[in-house]
């Protein structure tokens, strides 16, 4: 039992998990970077590689900074809501300032080289995902962090804000495997028939995308490997109701 006072050891095979897919995350990013440094040339602020600057950003921040962000209430159980929180905001922070340099290094190197912008369905994704994964973190820094929302209106939005986290991560990954396409057919469009190494290397990025975002998805949906209330949360939270919301501890919601 949780007698003791020992915190409840993690369920069966949540870590093995939230493992594999750390190992799939660095995998991705290895390989995108031995795409862009063995058949691109290598990454650079400045002149042609910039471009590359922009694949390399939208992977880290947009799939595996997100995917960890999203992995943090299930592997952080039993420490306090509020640091597991901030860590959880923290990471979206970051992953949205490193998709915005991405964002960046495209648009200059298009406008360097004289290329059309926004025109791809790509782009509309990209810029879909982006724009309202900055709204969905704005509003969840506004419901969740900030003092003065009520607890009713929190948990009517949290539903929302789940879903919404979810379905942004996929729409990522689908934008990326777009991208990798693109770039492909821009690139090698004569030569990827013929299963050249970039190709191959190329699409062995696209698999991995989809197998973190699988293997996370896999973690978040799997109910029993939810972060269980902590006794005090509980304890504050109905605190919190009767003093806010009149409505009596036993109350249903």
């Amino acid at each position: 039992g949780m007698d003791g006072a020992l915190p409840p050891a993690s369920p069966a095979g949540l870590s093995a998990y939230v493992a594999v897919s750390q190992l799939l995350g660095l995998a991705l990013l290895a390989a995108t970077g031995a795409w862009l440094g063995r058949y691109r040339g290598g990454v650079a602020w400045q002149g042609q590689l910039q471009f590359n600057v922009h694949p390399l950003c939208m992977v880290l921040g947009m799939v595996f900074l997100q995917g960890d962000a999203l992995l943090v209430y299930r592997v952080f159980r039993n420490e306090a809501k509020r640091s597991t929180k901030m860590l959880h905001a923290l990471l979206h922070g970051l992953a949205l300032v490193i998709a915005l340099v991405g964002i960046v290094a495209v648009f200059e190197s298009h406008h360097a080289k004289g290329i059309a912008d926004m025109y791809s369905l790509h782009s509309w994704c990209g810029m879909a995902a982006f724009v309202l994964y900055l709204v969905q973190w704005l509003l969840g820094c506004g419901f969740f962090l900030a003092p003065g929302a009520s607890f009713s209106l929190r948990s009517r939005y949290k539903p929302q804000h789940i879903f919404v986290g979810i379905a942004l991560f996929a729409l990522s990954i689908a934008t990326c495997l777009l991208g990798i396409t693109e770039m492909l057919l821009f690139n090698i469009r004569d030569s990827y028939s013929q299963f050249v190494p970039e190709g191959v290397l190329a699409n062995t990025v696209g698999l991995l995308l989809v197998a973190f975002g699988l293997v996370v998805g896999y973690v978040l949906t799997r109910d029993e490997w939810k972060r269980p209330p902590l006794a005090e949360e509980l304890a504050l939270s109905m605190d919190f109701k009767t003093l806010t919301e009149g409505e009596s501890p036993g109350g249903s919601q």
